[in-house]
């Protein structure tokens, strides 16, 4: 794909096929998360609310989807040299289950400051961690430099055709589980979920609305997306750390995001937090941060949807006991 030109149909039928084939292809390996049609928030807010529980999803996220997809796209020479990935957590809790299935080795590369219990997860798993920097990007430059010292297949969080082929199978499933979908709500980082789910939708159905939520305090994509070229924004702690952290220079999600993505939406920690408060109280889900981002998108949306049917990905629940421990005392 020319990631400086616009996206036309017949790339677009082309990232679907390929999306079509990874659906085949890790069908053994991942669950078919259901979707749950939430009266309750339908109640509140006018709209009828379905709900993907992709946090339900073996590993506890979405990205289980996209690590499959790529590790099972490699050849068996690369398969024995091992693999190299770059993650906050959830990615790297991906592929080291991943490798473990397909017996291969993980080496996950780790900013300082990751979330203990995701780290915990990846050792769990079996995965050799190499902690370096301060934030996503920092991981991701030492994950290739490995890569190249020690001849691994690289395993981006985003940043790769199979890896988001392998996260738009998320989109196939809701055509077989709903006749119809006005808008689907996902939440943002470095834009892979988002660009396989709205690429596959686009094509089967085009009028479809998808929006893009991301956290005020960390929100890269999303500026880059204004400014029309990937650039660095600061930013600032929060909830949602799975949607953390920069975007890579010539990311192929970009150009996705900017050609498939209607509406874009910036949450406050406070509307993260009552989001995944709310999902607690009234649905009994515990999530993580990035599954708020996509409610709270929605809420904050709400009066532009009632009567509609709506569909917010609530895309992982590997969350922490001590912000778990947070959530419950308000409940």
């Amino acid at each position: 794909m020319n990631r400086t030109s616009k996206i036309d149909r017949k790339e677009l039928q082309e990232i679907s096929r390929r999306i079509q084939r990874a659906e085949r292809r890790i069908r053994p390996y991942v669950r078919e998360t259901p979707v749950d049609f939430s009266e309750l928030l339908s109640l509140r807010t006018g709209a009828r609310v379905h709900l993907k529980l992709e946090h339900l999803q073996h590993t506890g996220s979405f990205k289980l989807r996209g690590a499959m997809n790529k590790l099972l796209s490699l050849s068996e020479r690369e398969r024995r040299r091992g693999v190299v990935a770059a993650s906050s957590g959830n990615h790297g809790i991906a592929v080291c289950h991943a490798a473990r299935r397909l017996g291969l080795r993980a080496t996950i590369c780790m900013p300082h400051g990751a979330s203990g219990m995701k780290l915990r997860l990846i050792q769990a798993l079996g995965g050799r961690v190499v902690f370096c920097g301060e934030n996503t990007l920092d991981a991701e430059r030492k994950a290739r430099e490995l890569a190249a010292t020690e001849c691994l297949a690289i395993v981006p969080p985003y940043n790769d055709p199979e890896v988001v082929a392998g996260q738009g199978t998320i989109a196939v499933e809701l055509e077989r589980q709903l006749e119809k979908s006005d808008a689907i709500f996902v939440a943002v980082g470095g834009g892979g979920l988002i660009s396989g789910i709205a690429a596959w939708i686009k094509a089967a159905r085009p009028h479809t609305e998808i929006v893009g939520c991301w956290p005020a305090n960390s929100r890269v994509l999303y500026e880059s997306l204004r400014a029309g070229r990937i650039l660095e924004f600061p930013e600032r702690p929060t909830i949602s750390d799975g949607t953390a952290g920069g975007v890579e220079e010539g990311s192929i999600t970009f150009p996705l995001c900017r050609e498939l993505v209607d509406r874009r939406v910036l949450v406050t920690e406070r509307e993260i937090w009552r989001a995944m408060r709310l999902l607690l109280a009234e649905e009994r889900w515990l999530v993580e941060g990035a599954a708020g981002v996509a409610l709270a998108g929605f809420l904050k949306q709400r009066r532009a949807y009632a009567g509609r049917n709506v569909v917010v990905l609530l895309c992982g629940r590997n969350i922490s006991a001590e912000k778990a421990a947070k959530l419950w005392k308000r409940v």
